[in-house]
């Protein structure tokens, strides 16, 4: 068998030939790769764009207090006795039971039989129990040293150490002895670092400003 030999100049142009095409390779891969890469940043741009214009400040309006009903059509029968106020909106503050005069250390809303009661902010069911002359009564602690009561109710939907949240119904409105001229009512009180305070001045406030 006669073995035969590739001229030099013939292996020269078969080398050039396979440069030539690696080199193609490699550019029209590069060519891909940089197109998608281009493709992709672009994007990747546009959603980060969109983002950053359309981004709104979250607010935590479960810190705001809201008012333990939710019924707009309820109003107050018993305001807050109010040592400051003038005299004819003290004598409507003030509670007539067994021959006693009381003030009151709350406000008192109806206007409707067994209306849904609500939590005026997130909290802790600290109490619940049943007092012969003030009736069903659910305590709860919140942030910043805020406790809210709920007397006079006829039902109680939580127990104590519930979690409950802002806007949850916790029970419905009932009587007490010691307001039966009042009818189906909730008798409301706000503890604000250990000092009863008037309910109707701390609605819509957020509870980090008490």
């Amino acid at each position: 068998m006669t073995k035969r030999r590739i001229k030099k100049p013939v292996m020269y142009a078969i080398y050039m030939g396979m440069f030539v095409f690696m080199i193609g390779a490699i550019y029209l891969l590069e060519s891909r790769f940089n197109t998608a890469s281009f493709d992709k940043e672009k994007d990747y741009d546009y959603v980060s764009d969109t983002i950053i214009e359309d981004e709104v400040p979250v607010v935590n309006t479960k810190t705001i207090m809201i008012r333990p009903y939710t019924d707009s059509s309820l109003n107050i029968v018993k305001s807050y006795y109010d040592y400051k106020a003038e005299a004819e909106a003290q004598e409507k503050s003030i509670i007539y039971y067994e021959n006693t005069y009381i003030q009151n250390s709350g406000v008192s809303y109806g206007g409707k039989d067994n209306f849904d009661v609500v939590s005026v902010l997130d909290g802790t069911v600290t109490d619940v129990k049943e007092d012969e002359h003030l009736g069903k009564i659910i305590e709860i602690k919140h942030e910043n040293n805020v406790i809210s009561v709920y007397q006079s109710l006829s039902e109680i939907a939580v127990k104590k150490d519930d979690i409950v949240t802002q806007g949850q119904v916790i029970g419905k409105s009932g009587t007490s002895n010691i307001s039966k001229d009042l009818g189906s009512h909730l008798h409301f009180e706000l503890i604000v670092k250990g000092i009863t305070v008037n309910p109707e001045e701390y609605y819509d406030k957020n509870i980090s400003e008490l």
